[in-house]
């Protein structure tokens, strides 16, 4: 099944929503290529969708769920790829430039 928010997410201009498969990326590959959005609006495990986008979506079957549903059911379907975490480089000792070798 495939699913999508209510546009709400602001960028560039325009109001977005994001479009997801509780099945597969194949599902959500074909179905994005049969609504016309380009493979440059997936994003590791969605669809960014303009908002005029949307009437279409569900007219081929996309069913509309809250926002907050849409991480649920990544989550539920084992295809969630969240961003990668950051983390902070370790702290230097004072007075170590970042090429310099510490003693050790």
């Amino acid at each position: 099944m495939l699913y999508l928010d209510p546009p709400a997410v602001p960028s560039r201009g325009r109001l977005w929503s994001h479009l997801i498969s509780d099945l597969s990326y194949a599902e959500l590959h074909a179905f994005a290529e049969a609504l016309g959005v380009p493979r440059r609006g997936f994003d590791r495990d969605h669809y960014d969708v303009p908002a005029e986008r949307v009437p279409m979506a569900v007219w081929l079957g996309a069913r509309l769920v809250p926002s907050r549903e849409i991480v649920l059911l990544l989550r539920g379907a084992g295809l969630r790829r969240p961003k990668p975490r950051t983390v902070p480089a370790p702290a230097r000792p004072a007075g170590v430039s970042a090429g310099s070798r510490v003693p050790g």
